[in-house]
């Protein structure tokens, strides 16, 4: 078998590559792999006998270049053992560039001012495309092209439409080989401007023109040139006959003197006009430019595989302009029609095929631009019957009263004729059974008599073969149990039965599908299982969503039927939520709103419940509306008890029997119309302040009651006893304080006060009448007879005497104290409220003097201070702890001995032992108790560092043990008979 080529393609190779090689590429697939022929201009190249050339795969390689041997048309051959397919043809043309002739000067050219002159290049021998430029007098000096001269690069000629003073001089022709690189001059051309006068004007004459024909290919660069002589000197335009104007991919180049078409297409084609024109006259030049395209497939054959005697038919069909001819090959060769071979365009027809027509073939179409090639292989097959690809079953199972279908196809070369047999017996057409043309066996309405072998026999001239298989009479499957059209709340689960009868000889499938697709139990396991055994495919469902509802159906498959049963589950949930949810009328306390409802989800919607959210609530809360219970039927209702001035959302919320819903989406928001405020501040009081002074205080308005802008309070006050209130207004919505100042307020005077709130619409109502105190005075005398004590380490206990009656209010105590009395200001306080007259200062630096002084203080602030006084704390107490503690446990006594601690000369002597004891249920010395024991050091300073805790458990009672390791202990011994016991010595 043969698969498409890789094509060979054309090669334009320079002379110059003479010493170099070139490589023409063939590939073909195939199996057995393809072997390969080169043929050149028709003729097979021996390359047994050829040095320079060899093959590489199916690649032919040639050496030492040579342009006579080598130029021509290449064509690759690929055959093996089912035959031979034809590449496309390549060519291999050699590019070259000869010098011109002769290097003499060429003869002068006279012309008078302003006549027309052409000035012609001659080129040389050559192969490939040229460029053509011309010198003027002497390189680098080149001719521009403008509208009076022009260089044709189909000619190489120099065109100059009207000859001046300033164009006398030698003219150069240079050649250029675009594939070679090379380059030739001419022999210069004198012109020379003669004296007989000065050239009239003349109308133009065009010089160069396009042909009248000009073939152009698809897809090509189409250039057409046209330049004329005259004076004045011609303009050049471009126009189609029919009047169809250009395409914008239409270029004119060298003032106009090319017209250039690029990707030339059909619709390009037509007849184009060049006009000449100056003021003498004009002229024209015509031309048809016809497209042209290579062939290209609309239809090719594919491979084939058919039996001797049966018919081939092939057809191919191409496109191209010119419309292509069509040839047929066999293996390389021409194929001509006779006899069973007809051949009528683009088809091929064979007849009663044999095995001689076997091999490659290959459809060309072809025309002047172009050849192509269409590849497909004819099998010719020839074989006894076998039924190795299609033998009847060996067990053919079927339900009684169902019709049955044996086939019998073998394979075979030509077809066979086949027959049927029961056992032993051949089958005849009855009633109940058909013998189709093509082998099929048809049983109509089987019953247990039809249980039997069956057996195919196939024979054609080459042989005979056969099949049998074995029928089996089922009885039908029944479904037993059914699924039933049910009701269910969302969340819950259950069994949908499916349970069935069947004959114990099949094999028997469950599956079950909702709404039309096939559940897959392992991707939605999550909520669909199906249980029961052999005979039982029951689905249950967990966990039901509302998505869950639909039509489901059990599938039953057998070997020999399929049955099905249904039920549609209804599946109820809370309401969905509400829609469209909008505000319709709006007052300070009220709001009329409609909705849209949700779905019901399968039970009625029973009620709806309006919610709504302000931005000083947290989160979304019941509303109370008019009516106050919302029936499911109602769609509008209006919200009562709003603040006025705040800007709210509402939301809907339905429910049915199953419960509440999804909120609908938020409404806009919308603000409540403002109002005069009717809520009073609240918690009036004060009191304190600096002297003549009256405090006031509330609680301020939350902004959610403040019912409009423009909102404040209004402060008013009288001394107890009197009729006018003094008034006072702020501004500011969160000032909670008041000070009037007045020097003639007496200290301490009691005010009867009272805050109301406004707003842009009016004064709201008033608080409740709260009494405030007027600031006092500081107490006038200061506390006497001021002693102090240092208590420890860290502890100063300081007493005074207290005050008596003064004019001014006592309301406690407060003890200053500083370490440096050149530096008052770093000080502590301790400050004790009530009549006493002793406090204990803590938090101090051992062995630190300090300066101490009392003060009484009020609402008002603090007194005159007593004479300072100074004490200096204990030194600090030890900070070793007791070492190598040892115990004894004896019934309810416990000894314990000790190392004694020794104070360093900067702590305090150590003046007793504090031993203390945790119990783990109780304070008695009980045999049943666990104990915690630890030993610290006592002294002037305080409580010394703890040695290092003692465990004792309750079943070591009668036991003795020691804390830590150490040297031989000093013996102290301590009788335990409470959890805590200090001893002094």
């Amino acid at each position: 078998t043969f698969f498409p080529f890789s094509k060979p393609s054309d090669l334009i190779l320079p002379i110059n590559s003479l010493d170099q090689q070139a490589t023409i590429r063939c590939e073909a697939e195939g199996s057995p792999s393809p072997q390969y022929r080169w043929s050149l201009n028709g003729t097979l190249i021996d390359l047994g006998n050829d040095y320079r050339r060899h093959m590489s795969g199916g690649n032919l390689i040639i050496s030492s270049l040579d342009r006579d041997q080598d130029t021509g048309i290449y064509q690759c051959t690929a055959f093996n053992t089912w035959g031979s397919i034809l590449s496309r043809r390549a060519s291999l043309q050699f590019a070259y560039l000869d010098n011109f002739k002769t290097q003499t000067v060429r003869s002068a050219v006279n012309v008078r001012e302003g006549q027309g002159v052409v000035l012609l290049c001659g080129p040389p021998m050559h192969s490939g495309e040229l460029t053509f430029a011309w010198i003027f007098n002497e390189y680098p000096y080149f001719v521009q092209q403008d509208t009076r001269r022009f260089v044709s690069q189909e000619t190489g000629s120099l065109y100059i439409a009207k000859v001046e003073p300033s164009d006398v001089g030698n003219y150069t022709c240079v050649v250029n080989n675009t594939i070679t690189r090379e380059k030739v001059l001419s022999s210069p051309t004198p012109l020379v401007l003669r004296s007989d006068g000065v050239m009239g004007e003349y109308e133009p004459k065009i010089e160069v023109h396009f042909p009248d024909s000009v073939p152009a290919a698809k897809g090509s660069v189409v250039k057409l040139e046209c330049f004329a002589l005259g004076n004045p000197v011609p303009e050049i335009s471009w126009r189609r006959t029919s009047g169809v104007p250009f395409p914008s991919k239409v270029k004119m180049k060298n003032s106009n003197a090319v017209l250039e078409i690029p990707n030339f297409q059909q619709e390009d084609a037509g007849t184009y006009e060049c006009v000449a024109e100056n003021s003498r006259g004009k002229n024209t030049a015509r031309g048809r430019i016809s497209f042209h395209a290579k062939p290209h497939w609309l239809q090719t054959m594919t491979d084939s595989a058919l039996s001797i005697e049966e018919n081939l038919f092939w057809e191919c069909k191409a496109n191209g302009k010119p419309k292509p001819s069509y040839s047929w090959l066999k293996n390389g060769e021409n194929i001509m029609s006779e006899g069973r071979i007809q051949i009528e365009n683009g088809a091929l027809s064979i007849a009663a095929l044999n095995l001689s027509d076997a091999g490659m073939y290959q459809c060309v179409a072809e025309n002047k631009h172009g050849i192509i090639y269409s590849s497909a292989e004819l099998m010719v097959l020839a074989s006894p019957p076998s039924f190795s690809k299609s033998p009847l079953r060996a067990l053919l199972k079927a339900r009684s009263g169902s019709e049955v279908t044996l086939e019998c196809k073998p394979q075979a070369s030509p077809p066979a004729i086949s027959l049927w047999k029961k056992g032993n017996e051949i089958l005849q057409r009855t009633e109940r059974i058909s013998l189709l043309p093509n082998g099929t066996l048809k049983i109509a309405n089987v019953t247990r008599r039809d249980a039997a072998s069956y057996t195919c026999i196939a024979k054609n001239q080459f042989g005979t073969a056969s099949t049998t298989g074995r029928l089996l009479i089922t009885e039908p499957t029944r479904i037993t149990l059914r699924p039933t059209n049910m009701e269910i709340i969302v969340g819950e689960s259950i069994v949908l039965p499916c349970q069935i009868a069947c004959d114990p000889a099949l094999d028997v499938s469950f599956s079950w599908a909702f709404n039309g697709q096939l559940i897959d139990f392992q991707r939605d396991g999550d909520h669909f299982e199906r249980v029961g055994g052999s005979i039982s495919g029951d689905l249950m469902i967990r966990n039901i969503q509302l998505n869950h509802g639909g039509k489901y159906v059990c599938v039953i498959d057998t070997d020999v039927e399929s049955l099905s049963t249904s039920a549609i589950l209804v599946v109820k949930g809370p309401p969905g939520p509400p829609d469209k949810v909008a505000v319709e009328e709006i007052t300070d306390s009220t709001a009329q709103l409609s909705w849209t409802p949700g779905r019901d989800n399968g039970s009625p919607i029973t009620g709806f419940i309006i919610q709504a959210r302000t931005p000083f609530t947290v989160g979304w809360q019941a509303v109370d509306t008019v009516p106050e219970v919302i029936n499911g039927n109602m769609l509008t209702a209006t919200v009562v008890g709003l603040n006025a001035w705040v800007e709210y959302e509402f939301r809907v919320v339905a429910r049915n029997s199953v419960g509440m819903g999804e909120p609908s989406p938020a409404s806009a928001k919308t603000r409540t119309e403002d109002a005069i405020p009717d809520t009073a501040p609240t918690d009036v009081g004060g009191g304190g302040g600096t002297k003549s002074e009256l405090v006031i205080t509330w609680e301020p308005v939350p902004e959610e009651l403040q019912n409009g802008e423009g909102f404040g309070y209004i402060i008013a006050f009288r001394p107890v006893g009197t009729v006018t209130w003094t008034r006072a207004v702020i501004s500011t919505p969160g000032v909670a304080r008041y000070v009037f100042r007045n020097d003639t307020i007496p200290p301490f005077a009691p005010f009867d006060v009272k805050v109301g709130a406004y707003n842009n619409r009016g004064e709201g109502p008033f608080s409740s009448i709260a009494t405030v105190y007027s600031a006092e005075e500081v107490p006038s005398v200061a506390p006497k007879r001021v002693r102090a004590r240092s208590v420890s380490a860290a502890q100063i206990e300081v007493i005074w005497e207290a005050l008596p009656t003064i004019p001014e209010r006592v309301l406690g105590y407060e003890v200053l104290y500083w370490e440096d009395d050149t530096k008052p200001d770093t000080v502590g306080k301790v400050r004790i409220t009530g009549n006493y007259t002793l406090v204990n200062v803590t938090g101090l630096d051992a062995n630190t003097p300090y300066y101490l002084a009392v003060a009484a203080f009020n609402t008002a602030g603090s007194g005159p201070q007593s004479a300072p006084i100074n004490t200096t704390t204990k030194k600090p107490p030890p900070g070793q702890p007791p070492l190598n503690v040892e115990w004894t446990m004896i019934g309810s006594t416990l000894t314990l001995h000790w190392d004694p601690v020794v104070a360093m000369d900067t702590e305090s002597e150590v003046t007793g032992y504090m031993v203390g004891i945790t119990v783990s249920t109780s304070l008695s010395l009980s045999a049943n108790d666990n104990y915690l024991i630890q030993i610290k050091a006592l002294s002037e300073g305080g409580e010394g560092v703890g040695s290092e805790p003692i465990h004792i458990h309750k079943l070591s009672m009668g036991a003795r043990g020691s804390g830590s390791a150490g040297l031989s202990p000093m013996c102290l011994s301590a009788v335990l008979i409470s959890a805590l016991l200090c001893s002094f010595w």
